[in-house]
C-alpha cells in the first residue's frame, strides 16, 4: 500500500486510453457529419434536378432525353441509398466511439478518485505515526524529569 507507482501508471495508462478514445470519438463525429452532409446534399441536388428537368419535359422532350433523365435519376437515387448507408454505418461507429470513450472516462475517474484516497491514507498513516512518535518522545522526556526529580526530593 506504501508504492503508488503501480497506481500511477494504471491511471496514466488508463488516461492515455482515455485521450485516443477521445480523438476517435472526434474522428468519428467528423466522419458521421460528412456523410450526413453528403447524403442530405445528395437529396437536395436530386430534388433540383428533378424541379429543372420536369420543367423541360412540359415543352417538347424528345424520348431519348427522357430516358437518359430516368436512368440518371436511377443512378442517383442509388447513390443517395449508398450514401444513407454509409452515414447509418458511421452513426454506428459514432456511438460505438462514444461508449468506448464513456467508458474509459469513468475507467480514468474511478482509478483517479483511489489514488487520490490511497494517497490521503497513507498520509493519515504518516501524520498518526508522526502523533505517535511524538506522543512517545514527550512521555520519555516527562518521565525522565520525573526520574531526575525524583531521587533530588527523596534525598
Amino acid at each position: 500500500m506504501h508504492d503508488l507507482g503501480s497506481l500511477t501508471a494504471l491511471l496514466a495508462h488508463a488516461e492515455r486510453r482515455r485521450d485516443l478514445a477521445l480523438s476517435d470519438e472526434a474522428a468519428a463525429r467528423t466522419a458521421h457529419a460528412a456523410a450526413q452532409s453528403q447524403a442530405e446534399e445528395l437529396v437536395a441536388y436530386r430534388a433540383s434536378y428533378e424541379q429543372r428537368w420536369n420543367g423541360a419535359f412540359c415543352q417538347d422532350g424528345a424520348i431519348e432525353l427522357v430516358r437518359c433523365y430516368q436512368g440518371f435519376v436511377e443512378r442517383l437515387t442509388q447513390a443517395i441509398e449508398h450514401q444513407r448507408r454509409v452515414a447509418y454505418a458511421a452513426d454506428g461507429r459514432l456511438a460505438a466511439a462514444s461508449n468506448e470513450l464513456r467508458d474509459l472516462e469513468i475507467r480514468a475517474a474511478a482509478l483517479k478518485k483511489l489514488l487520490e484516497r490511497r494517497t490521503q491514507e497513507l498520509a493519515r498513516a504518516a501524520d498518526q505515526r508522526e502523533q505517535r512518535q511524538t506522543d512517545e518522545h514527550s512521555a520519555r522526556v516527562a518521565w525522565s524529569r520525573q526520574a531526575t526529580l525524583s531521587p533530588s526530593t527523596l534525598a
